[in-house]
C-alpha cells in the first residue's frame, strides 16, 4: 500500500520526539476545514506516527501548516478533544497532547445511542449471548483465586444488598465485566468496559418487566462461580446461557 504524504512527511522529519513536527500536516482548502483538520489528525494516529503523549505544534503553527485561519483550528482540537484523543493542557507547558480514548468514553456513546432506540435492549442481548458464552471456557481456564475471590466479593456485595433493599443493577453489570476480565484477554476486557452502559440499560429494562431478577440472577451468579472453580466450562456455559437467556425474553421486541 502506499504510504500516505502525511506518513511520509513524519517519516522524514523524525517522529517520536515527543513533540509532533510542523511539517507533517497538509493543507487543508476542501470541505468542512475542521473535520478535514481532525480526520487528518486520526489517520497520523492510526499509522502510529502520532503517539498517547505526544504534543501537537502549538494553534498558530497549526494554522501556518493546514493554511486555515484560528476558528476551524480550534473547532477541529474541540472535537479531538471530546472524543478523548486529545488532552488540552494549560499553563506554560500546556498545549494539546495526544492520547487514546478510555473505553469509558466508548460505553458512554453506545449507551446513548441505546436511549435513543439506535440499538435496542434486544440488540445489547444477543451481543452478550456471543460474548458472554464465548468466553466461558477461556474464564475456566485462565481464572486464578485472586480472580474468583473477587467474583465471589460481588456475590456476597449482591446478597447483601438484596437482603438491605439496596440493590441496583450496577453489581450485576459489575459481575459480568468481571467475569470477562478473568478471561485474561486485555481486548475482551476493553469491549466490556465499553460495554458496560448498555448492559446496565438493557439490565434495567429488563427488571422493570418484572419482579424478581434480581434474586434469581444473583444465586445464578454464584452457581456460575462455583462452576468456574471447578473448571466446569460445560457447567458454567449451561449456567450463563439460562441467565441471559431469562434477560432475552424480558426484553424480547
Amino acid at each position: 500500500m502506499a504510504e500516505s504524504q502525511a506518513s511520509a512527511q513524519i517519516r522524514d522529519a523524525g517522529a517520536g520526539t515527543g513533540l509532533a513536527k510542523g511539517d507533517i500536516f497538509s493543507p487543508v482548502s476542501t470541505g468542512r476545514i475542521s473535520e478535514v483538520i481532525v480526520e487528518q489528525i486520526r489517520q497520523l494516529m492510526r499509522e502510529g506516527q502520532l503517539k498517547p503523549g505526544d504534543r501537537l505544534p502549538t494553534e498558530r503553527d497549526l494554522c501556518e501548516n493546514f493554511g486555515v485561519s484560528r476558528v476551524p483550528v480550534r473547532e477541529a482540537m474541540r472535537m479531538l478533544e471530546s472524543s478523548g484523543l486529545v488532552e488540552i493542557r494549560v499553563g506554560a507547558r500546556g498545549g494539546a497532547f495526544v492520547t487514546t480514548p478510555t473505553s469509558d468514553r466508548v460505553g458512554d456513546r453506545l449507551a446513548d445511542l441505546l436511549s435513543l432506540s439506535a440499538i435496542r435492549a434486544a440488540d445489547v442481548i444477543e451481543v452478550r449471548l456471543i460474548l458472554e458464552l464465548g468466553v466461558v471456557p477461556l474464564v475456566c481456564e485462565r481464572a486464578t483465586e485472586e480472580d474468583l475471590s473477587a467474583l465471589d466479593e460481588i456475590c456476597d456485595r449482591s446478597a447483601r444488598a438484596l437482603k438491605d433493599g439496596r440493590y441496583s443493577m450496577d453489581l450485576s453489570a459489575e459481575f459480568h465485566e468481571r467475569v470477562a476480565r478473568t478471561a485474561h484477554n486485555p481486548a475482551i476486557a476493553m469491549l466490556a468496559e465499553s460495554f458496560r452502559g448498555p448492559i446496565l440499560m438493557s439490565l434495567e429494562q429488563a427488571k422493570a418487566s418484572g419482579p424478581g431478577m434480581a434474586e434469581v440472577g444473583t444465586q445464578e451468579h454464584q452457581r456460575f462461580v462455583d462452576a468456574v472453580r471447578d473448571r466446569d466450562a460445560t457447567s458454567a456455559s449451561s449456567i450463563m446461557r439460562k441467565h441471559l437467556m431469562r434477560t432475552a425474553h424480558r426484553v424480547k421486541p
